[in-house]
């Protein structure tokens, strides 16, 4: 057992504490670096409905977070790619889980544009006084 003195700020006093020795740490495994093709094999699997996200995560040693940002920036890129080409308010020949994908970011962006505009609508209807002239 190591013996240390601590002081105590708030009373000025010194005590000795006994404690035991500390544990050695495991070192930190580095995250892993996926380059671009690992990662659109990742995302198609989950998406053709291949693998679950979850076994994803585990073969490629990830985070869910991570994993969730993949799919984000794959459906970004995606709709920037096809966006002047392809309707895809349809979208009647994606997945169920592109669909909701899909929804979701479109949902994101209606409720910017309705708050901008309800805003514009308060600025109008209520606009702000002059101040009175005082004689």
């Amino acid at each position: 057992m190591i013996k240390t003195i601590t002081k105590n700020k708030n009373l000025l006093m010194t005590s000795t504490k006994t404690t035991t020795e500390k544990k050695e740490r495991k070192p930190r495994t580095p995250t892993p670096q996926h380059n671009a093709p690992d990662k659109v094999q990742a995302v198609l699997a989950v998406w053709t409905e291949r693998c679950k996200p979850a076994d994803v995560c585990r073969q490629l040693n990830i985070n869910w977070i991570t994993f969730n940002h993949w799919q984000r920036r794959a459906m970004e890129g995606m709709l920037q790619a096809l966006e002047s080409r392809v309707n895809l308010t349809k979208g009647e020949a994606l997945s169920p889980r592109l669909q909701a994908l899909l929804q979701n970011r479109q949902r994101s962006a209606t409720v910017t544009k309705l708050t901008s505009r309800l805003d514009q609508i308060n600025k109008l209807a209520n606009p702000t006084p002059a101040p009175a002239k005082t004689e």
